[in-house]
This record gives C-alpha cells, structure tokens and sequence, in this order.
C-alpha cells in the first residue's frame, strides 16, 4: 500500500506539473501576442501627433500634444521590453551581428542622451565620453545600443548633478591571452544603488523607481550574455560617491584598430 501511496503521489505532481507548463505556455503565448497588438496602434498616434506638433500650435494644445508624444513613447518602450522578455524567455533572441565602430555608436546614444537631460531640466548634470583609439566589435549593433542607452539613461535618471562618464578600455582575454576584451563602463555621481535592490539587480522587476518596470537591466543582462559577454553593477564607495555599471565583450580576433 505505500508503494502505491507513492506512486499515486509521483503521478499526481506529474500532471500538476504538465497542467503548470501548459497554463505558462499559455501565458507566455498571450503576453506576446497582447504586446504584438499594442505595438499596432502606437505608431499612428504617435506619427499623427507628431504631424500636428509640427504645426504652429501653442499653448494648452502643444502642452496636450507633448504629454500624448510622451506617453506614447513610455507605451512604445514597454511593448517593445515585453516582446523583449517574451523573445528570451523562449530562447528566441536572434542576434544580426555585423563590425562597427564602438566609439562612434556610444557617441550617437550620448548625443540622444542628451535630449533626456534637458527635459528632465538637469542644467547641473554633465555628460562626459572621452574615446581615445576607435575600437571595432563584431555584434548585433542595434542590440548593444540598446544595452549602452540603457545604462546612460538609468544613469541620468538617478542622478541630478556631478557627472555621468561613459569610458571604453581594452582588458586581457584571460582565456586567450593573445586577444583582448573591450570593456565599457557608465559611471555616475548619483546616490548609488539601493542596498535591497542590489542583490537582484539584474532580476525582473528589480527596481523602486516609480518611472520605470525594472525590466531594461534583466533585457541588458540577456544581450551582453548572447554575446559571449558579461555585465555587472556595483557602487562606487567608499572610493566614490554613486554607481558604475559595466559590461565586457569579446573582440573579434582580438584587434582593435580600424
């Protein structure tokens, strides 16, 4: 009788089991396809909002455009991390890799960074990018924008003066020690991580921020990984007052020169 007790118990944890992965297959299935059809009315209020606030409209009515423009991004950039986080977690991330020029990609994602400082009126926060020699990687460039914007942003979000630096080096390929590793870090003089958040940093959802889903660190993690790459967050004391975060990636070949 008690090996039938167990058997019955193994059995039943079995089909609870399958009934478990059937109802997240179900789950996963539907947050795709919502965040597919979310995608589908963004992009005509956006463009028709924009349409209008070329024109010369002022006043409440421009007030009014700017918050539908604004919102309509914060709903883009949340479908687009859904559809994200749905692409992972079904181990569907595709990567386009092609050779670009790092120094140049982090000097563009700097230039639209510079947009959010001024919005978020932050006259006393400096953005600082100094590239000595241009470094070629071979990656899904889209995707380490992604990566790079990311960071800078969260960077300027937490932080109202000082400095935000984004710098790039050249470390050793412990594995390979004929080849290098590039390494890009985005400093800031802001108040640090949260010591609660701090142990989960790359989770889902890890985050206090009533502006943001804690999604974009975890979507971060994900790309640098797919990439043969590692990423990391610590803060800076007691050296330093705020937070540094880095990632390093694998060089093709191990050169570096144009």
């Amino acid at each position: 009788m008690s090996y039938v007790s167990i058997f019955e118990s193994l059995w039943t944890q079995t089909e609870l089991y399958q009934k478990l992965k059937e109802s997240e297959e179900v789950k996963d299935d539907f947050v795709h396809i919502a965040a597919h059809e979310l995608r589908s009315p963004i992009q005509p209020i956006l463009g028709l909002a924009d349409m209008l606030r070329s024109k010369k409209i002022d006043g409440a009515e421009a007030e009014y455009l700017d918050m539908i423009i604004r919102n309509a991004k914060r709903l883009q950039r949340l479908t687009e991390d859904i559809l994200d986080i749905s692409r992972i977690e079904s181990k569907l991330l595709d990567l386009n890799k092609e050779s670009f020029n790092l120094n140049d990609m982090i000097l563009s994602a700097i230039m639209d960074s510079k947009d959010q400082i001024a919005k978020e009126h932050k006259d006393n926060l400096k953005l600082e990018f100094d590239p000595k020699e241009d470094i070629v990687i071979e990656a899904d460039k889209s995707r380490i924008n992604q990566v790079i914007s990311n960071l800078v942003s969260n960077a300027i979000k937490f932080t109202n003066k000082g400095t935000v630096s984004v710098s790039v080096a050249l470390v050793p390929n412990t594995n390979e020690p004929n080849k290098n590793k590039v390494l890009v870090s985005i400093s800031d003089t802001g108040p640090g991580i949260d010591s609660e958040i701090l142990p989960r940093l790359f989770m889902k959802f890890a985050t206090k921020s009533s502006t943001g889903t804690g999604l974009g660190l975890f979507i971060s993690k994900s790309i640098i990984e797919a990439h043969g790459g590692e990423i990391w967050g610590r803060n800076n004391y007691p050296e330093g007052k705020g937070a540094t975060f880095g990632f390093i990636l694998p060089l093709p070949n191990g050169s570096f020169e144009v």
